[in-house]
């Protein structure tokens, strides 16, 4: 079942490319054990067993993101680009995007990765 909610790594591999999260590993580990816990509090009405223990859940995938500014030329097109890029993962179904305005996107948000490549230190 530990394959339901991956939590192992921050890093994210696409074809020959890898980056990290923005998030800690510390977090991702934490956001995943408590997808799990809540998962686990739902039962099938009719077998004693939770939804996750019995193996009904398999990925389900919600993104919420932002981007750096409201005015961003590419607004119409990276949140599909997101949803391809996601949905494409071995095991993915369904995947959410929704765009947010709140909190709003800040430098401090970057990884280390993304402040070399774009000269922000």
């Amino acid at each position: 079942m530990s394959d339901a909610v991956e939590t192992k790594s921050p890093e994210v591999k696409t074809g020959n490319m890898e980056t990290s999260s923005a998030l800690p590993p510390e977090e991702t580990e934490r956001l995943g054990g408590e997808i799990v816990a809540a998962l686990k509090t739902v039962f099938d009405p009719e077998i004693p067993a939770d939804i996750y223990e019995l193996g009904l859940i398999y990925r389900t995938v919600d993104v919420v993101m932002t981007l750096t500014t409201p005015n961003c030329p590419a607004a119409g097109e990276l949140p599909q680009m997101v949803e391809n890029a996601v949905a494409s993962g071995p095991g993915v179904g369904v995947v959410n995007v929704n765009l947010v305005w709140e909190p709003a996107w800040s430098p401090d948000r970057m990884s280390d990765e993304a402040r070399l490549v774009l000269n922000m230190w």
